[in-house]
């Protein structure tokens, strides 16, 4: 069964659109919701580069696609078809870019779209059962594919992101680091001058004020 659906702008996660009875019996429903904010975080900083991919958590699936900038994701059982569930996905999203698509980019606020609700809830009502002559169809039509998308775990998925942001976070301490470093061997290096020619100057100094005291004097 179709358990969570949520609709998030990629280029900076914020969600957009989600059925607001989802999750109403599902146990834990705020900790995969949290799982899916992380993702879309991971999405909108581009650690993922698939545009359609399952992900394996505990005994769902998240199933995603991406089209337009916009990620559409539904929470499955894990028995649930995946052929069902991608398409489900690709009903919300032609709907989705009818109703709202000149307005994706300028949303400001979370949940700007929060009236698609109800396409989502109707939509939804005729994915449940697959086992009606509909979704049957569905499962029959071998003109659409899902072998091909890729599936993996959620601790991997997530990983993977906050690996790459601890590379990007130690690559600017190194950088910041190796420009601390550069200054200070500057003024090392200023300062081993200073001593090395200070004495010398200090002696030509003196020097030319004799020559110069004793021009005067003569």
């Amino acid at each position: 069964m179709v358990k969570l659906t949520l609709i998030a702008r990629v280029t900076d996660g914020l969600p957009l659109a989600e059925g607001l009875d989802d999750g109403r019996d599902l146990k834990d429903a705020e900790f995969y919701k949290q799982q899916v904010k992380a993702l879309f975080k991971n999405l909108s900083r581009g650690h993922n580069d698939a545009s359609r991919m399952s992900v394996e958590t505990g005994p769902y699936v998240f199933h995603y696609i991406i089209e337009g900038r916009v990620c559409y994701l539904t929470m499955c059982d894990r028995a649930y078809p995946k052929k069902l569930a991608f398409q489900y996905l690709e009903e919300l999203r032609n709907e989705f870019e009818r109703a709202n698509g000149s307005q994706i980019e300028t949303a400001a606020r979370p949940y700007a779209f929060v009236k698609f609700d109800t396409f989502i809830q109707k939509t939804k009502k005729l994915y449940q059962d697959t086992h009606t002559q509909r979704n049957i169809a569905k499962l029959n039509d071998e003109l659409y594919e899902v072998h091909q998308i890729m599936t993996r775990n959620v601790q991997e998925v997530l990983g993977v992101g906050e690996q790459l942001d601890q590379v990007s976070q130690m690559s600017s301490h190194l950088s910041l680091e190796s420009h601390k470093y550069a200054n200070k061997a500057r003024d090392l290096n200023r300062q081993a001058l200073i001593r090395k020619w200070a004495p010398v100057a200090i002696v030509f100094g003196v020097v030319f004020v004799l020559f110069w005291l004793k021009n005067k004097i003569w």
